[in-house]
């Protein structure tokens, strides 16, 4: 009875920390998309403050190639709207891995209170 209690209850543990560090990883993304997003929202805040005939260059590898102010906002524009896209799917993820985690923690409570009752019991019958 106690061995069974021990290897599911490694075997929950060992699903426990692989939610929690697939939890780490999207948090962690998440992170990198938030900084992506302030980023590109600074840069939209900086094209609207050019004049309508102001220069914007683009940076392409080694090169600056000039582009149109119309256009500049407009794949700023795209790009945050992806990104928040993207905030979003990592948001939602985030929250089934917590609830993930939540029921996994659980589990464990549950099987390390039976394997206790299981050792007291096992104590006073020997």
């Amino acid at each position: 009875m106690s061995d069974d209690l021990q290897r599911k209850l490694q075997s929950e543990l060992t699903n426990f920390k692989t939610v929690q560090k697939e939890l780490q990883k999207a948090i962690s993304t998440r992170q990198q998309l938030d900084g992506q997003l302030n980023e590109n929202e600074i840069v939209k805040e900086e094209l609207n403050l050019l004049p309508t005939d102001g220069k914007v260059f683009k940076s392409v590898g080694p090169v600056l190639i000039k582009t149109e102010l119309v256009e500049a906002k407009q794949n700023v524009s795209k790009r945050i709207d992806y990104i928040s896209k993207e905030v979003k799917k990592v948001d939602d993820l985030i929250s089934s891995l917590e609830k993930k985690q939540d029921v996994h923690r659980e589990a464990l409570q549950k099987l390390q209170h039976q394997l206790q009752q299981a050792q007291v019991k096992a104590a006073l019958q020997a």
